[in-house]
């Protein structure tokens, strides 16, 4: 004889069980980490509330993504698209660089691998799921109408056949090819293939050094050699500001004037959108130690670095990817 709570326990577990690759799918979806954990928590409790009229025709991971889809559908009708900074502007000279925010529902944001990247032991489909959450083609995403968005990722990133997507969006399987049709005809014409394409899954030794020597010359605020490491049109973005950067020489004079009081920074790795990344530290001149500055993203392409993306929001990003709210000295001197 079961009881209300183990059953109520065991539903909790099978629903749990597909957290992580819900929060991805919703994450594709909307753009945002925290929006695509309030869809997953919303899908949740939707689910919750009418399993008893679950009568299992489809399984229930289909179930959970259409109820996901129509949460995120919903949450869409708001019409905002998010976006990196180059999606908006042009980019500033140094001389006319300023720092002007805008609100946090105008941009894409970071989130970490581990809560959209379900565990898989097929290289081929991590590497698929990695790609699908890259910064690139993230903003590729946003430029297509949410029903397109959604029959995309269910059909090229999730491979879910067209009579399941139909099934779930509750619409015939010509309808879906036409979208899918129309959906990869908008990302071959934006450059959702991204200078990020050339990251291997994982880092191959080039690569790696790379990381190495980027790590190397940012903590020693080393110019020189900064330069060397980037492309000469890479790009560098500090949202929320809407400033963005082209160039080595615009981005060494940013970081060497405006940018100066990150000198002496220290750099811990995270795994961030697929790419390689670091928690950004910089000098606490009164406190002594580091406090968080930036989740960095970098973009790699042909051996350099091509995309060079901080998000400054620190009281949001490090708790999210459960990085310390504080480094001490002798912590990081003593490694």
């Amino acid at each position: 004889m079961t009881d209300g709570t183990a059953t109520t326990t065991d539903l909790d577990v099978r629903l749990e069980k597909h957290r992580v690759e819900l929060t991805g799918y919703c994450y594709r979806m909307l753009g945002s980490s925290f929006e695509a954990e309030d869809a997953v928590q919303d899908t949740m409790v939707r689910a919750w509330r009418s399993y008893d009229k679950f009568e299992g025709r489809s399984s229930m991971r289909s179930w959970l993504y259409r109820i996901a889809t129509n949460v995120c559908l919903d949450m869409l009708n708001a019409g905002n698209r998010r976006a990196r900074p180059m999606d908006l502007s042009a980019p500033s000279p140094l001389a006319q660089a300023a720092l002007t925010p805008r609100p946090d529902n105008t941009w894409l944001e970071p989130v970490p691998d581990a809560r959209v990247l379900p565990t898989t032991e097929d290289p081929a489909e991590a590497a698929v799921a990695k790609e699908s959450v890259r910064l690139a083609f993230m903003a590729a995403l946003q430029q297509l109408p949410p029903k397109q968005r959604a029959v995309l990722i269910l059909r090229e990133v999730l491979a879910w056949k067209a009579s399941e997507v139909a099934e779930l969006l509750g619409t015939s399987v010509a309808s879906v090819n036409s979208a899918l049709q129309r959906a990869r005809a908008t990302l071959a014409d934006s450059d959702a293939a991204g200078v990020d394409a050339a990251v291997s899954d994982p880092l191959d030794e080039e690569q790696s050094k790379l990381l190495e020597r980027y790590v190397a010359a940012f903590e020693g605020y080393d110019m020189t050699a900064l330069t060397a490491l980037l492309h000469e049109d890479a790009i560098m973005t500090m949202p929320p500001f809407d400033l963005w950067l082209r160039g080595t020489d615009d981005i060494t004079g940013f970081m060497t004037t405006m940018g100066a009081a990150c000198e002496g920074s220290r750099l811990v790795p995270v795994e961030v959108n697929g790419l390689p990344g670091f928690a950004q530290y910089k000098p606490d001149p009164e406190g002594g130690g580091f406090t968080p500055w930036a989740v960095q993203v970098l973009e790699i392409s042909k051996g350099r670095i091509a995309g060079f993306h901080c998000f400054l929001d620190t009281a949001r990003w490090f708790p999210l990817f459960g990085l310390p709210l504080r480094l001490e000295a002798e912590t990081d001197q003593g490694e």
